[in-house]
């Protein structure tokens, strides 16, 4: 079943058969053959799943949760590529399929199930696009490869939310309600997937980046509630719901929080996850993404509160909190970070523990400037002395890291429950919003306290925002919402001139005192040292280059490329980039 897409998207066009060799290129095939033939309509279809993409171990360098500094001055402007989203070739190539596949011979069942599938992606890619720069030329029907889309005006972005809408209804109403995770075609787009999305568009329609002047209290705000509500009852009578156990949510294939996914299979296909958060030691290189220093701090404590809330059971000082990181915290934070001294069972090894301190650990794991080592770690511009643990599969040895296939959980339900969480709140419904983060927290098996909230202390519209927002931070660590969450929200202050920070590990005797490093890697070769067992300092990283954030208010949307101006005068700029056209909804 798991090989399912890529038996009809890659084994079908390597057959001995001219016909089939035809849709070998996307962009030139016989619409009579494909449109005429399931298995060739399958594959084309298959085809353009890749739009949906897969795992990425950097999706959070944008925000505080990984190092890096992706945001230095004019890292946006209107020459360069970067940051722009202008996908008309794939928009053609579904337009295609949506005119062809209706006047071909294939059986009526099959034909609305290939539009169901076709729209949403047509609404899929637009959205994106939308997200990035307001309204685009939404077009909806084929156009020609190198000239048609040259000549269209933008639509305003209030007409592209329409169109979009209105395609993800067509969607869901031609699309099977539910796949099973059973079927033979689970994997492809549903329609609890579609109602789900349709929740989300309409929750970034009623944000404050589409309403800056009236960011919680316009309209749009009760329509995005009643989709909320809508997806998260229709999914909830289908038996979707939270996984048991947070660190399993992915590794767990097809359990009932996984609302859609892109499926990995090796050697088919698969990601590059474990080859990229492991330790060096334990992978094929460098690990490529390290949790920071402010990531750490922002997990709650065990009783749901940060480590400096006053009223926390665990409440310690800045000073006292660096040297005792690890005890009475969240329990997702034990199952997505790696950080020093830490048992860490990678590879199949038995009671091993992770070390990041210079002079003790592999050259390919360590972080410091301890004098002692008579020289710096080689990674203080990309390391922290935090590793990645969440998705990954400890079971793979070194050498097979790069077979890692759990399939790309690309919505799960518990942003279903975090979106309708968001709409109850901005609609004046708070105590649904608190009972939706009170069972994302006891299924993080957070202590529920005396007065059963978990920690939670939201009693206002704006304290309950703020804490959904919190909650999002962690539920979705090093999955790609953050930098997206505060641009939607209009708070990309929060990160703006920011810098990031990392923790060096020193060994250390009862006393405090530095041991040698000799000792340190004798007593380490046996993982006989432990967390206590270590001083901690915090070093800001990277340390050389550019170094903190930049994030100007134009960072909102982002600008149209010149060279698409250029091929078509019908289009405008936007404006804070030069332009004319407001991309909000204002």
């Amino acid at each position: 079943m798991k090989r399912l897409l890529y038996i009809l998207g890659i084994s079908l066009l390597t057959v001995g058969c001219n016909d089939l060799l035809e849709i070998e290129d996307i962009n030139h095939y016989s619409p009579e053959l494909v449109w005429g033939d399931e298995n060739l309509a399958n594959a084309y279809m298959a085809n353009l799943y890749g739009m949906f993409g897969n795992w990425d171990t950097g999706a959070d360098r944008t925000s505080q949760q990984i190092a890096g500094i992706v945001w230095y001055a004019d890292r946006i402007t209107i020459s360069n590529d970067d940051y722009k989203d202008w996908n008309y070739d794939r928009i053609r190539l579904i337009n295609q399929a949506i005119v062809d596949v209706n006047s071909g011979t294939l059986d009526q069942e099959l034909k609305d199930n290939i539009t169901g599938q076709a729209l949403f992606m047509r609404a899929y890619t637009y959205f994106n696009m939308v997200m990035f720069h307001g309204g685009i030329p939404y077009i909806k029907v084929p156009q020609d490869r190198y000239e048609d889309d040259l000549f269209v005006a933008r639509n305003s972005t209030a007409e592209c939310f329409d169109l979009l809408i209105e395609d993800l209804d067509q969607a869901i109403s031609l699309l099977p309600e539910s796949i099973s995770s059973s079927s033979g075609d689970f994997g492809k787009i549903d329609g609890s997937f579609a109602l789900a999305f349709k929740a989300k568009v309409l929750l970034y329609k009623a944000s404050p980046q589409f309403n800056p002047s009236n960011p919680w209290d316009n309209s749009y705000w009760a329509e995005a509630h009643t989709a909320s509500k809508t997806a998260y009852e229709s999914l909830t009578s289908l038996g979707y719901g939270l996984e048991d156990v947070y660190g399993d949510i992915a590794l767990d294939e097809r359990n009932r929080e996984t609302v859609f996914s892109v499926i990995n299979s090796y050697p088919n296909k698969s990601a590059n996850w474990d080859f990229g958060v492991r330790p060096g030691s334990e992978s094929r290189g460098p690990a490529s993404a390290c949790p920071t220093w402010e990531y750490i701090k922002e997990f709650p404590m065990l009783d749901g509160k940060l480590y400096n809330d006053p009223t926390g059971d665990y409440y310690m000082t800045d000073a006292e909190f660096l040297q005792n990181y690890w005890k009475n915290r969240d329990p997702r934070f034990d199952q997505s970070i790696v950080w020093n001294g830490k048992i860490y069972e990678v590879s199949g090894k038995a009671g091993k523990r992770q070390y990041t301190s210079l002079g003790i650990a592999h050259e390919l794991d360590d972080f410091g400037i301890n004098p002692n080592a008579g020289i710096n770690s080689t990674n203080l511009d990309r390391y922290t002395g935090f590793f990645i643990l969440k998705n990954s599969m400890l079971d793979l040895t070194q050498p097979e890291v790069q077979q890692y296939d759990v399939d790309y959980v690309l919505m799960r339900f518990a942003e279903v429950m975090l979106n309708y969480a968001e709409t109850s709140n901005e609609t004046g419904d708070i105590t649904t919003a608190m009972n939706i983060l009170k069972q994302i927290r006891d299924r993080a098996v957070i202590l529920p306290g005396a007065d059963g909230n978990y920690g939670l202390s939201a009693t206002t519209r704006e304290s309950m925002r703020e804490a959904i927002l919190a909650e999002r931070n962690i539920e979705f660590a090093f999955e790609g919402f953050r930098f997206w969450d505060l641009r939607r929200l209009r708070m990309l202050d929060r990160l703006d001139g920011q810098t990031k920070h990392g923790v060096e590990a020193i060994a250390v005797d009862e006393n405090g005192s530095e041991i040698s490093l000799a000792v340190g890697r004798e007593l380490a070769s046996s993982y006989s040292l432990l967390e206590k067992d270590f001083k901690y300092q915090v070093l800001q990283v990277p340390r050389s280059g550019v170094q903190s954030s930049v994030l100007p208010e134009n960072y909102y949307f982002f600008p149209i490329q010149k060279a698409v101006l250029d091929r078509n005068n019908k289009l405008q700029q936007n404006v804070g980039w030069g332009g004319t056209f407001d991309p909000t909804l204002e």
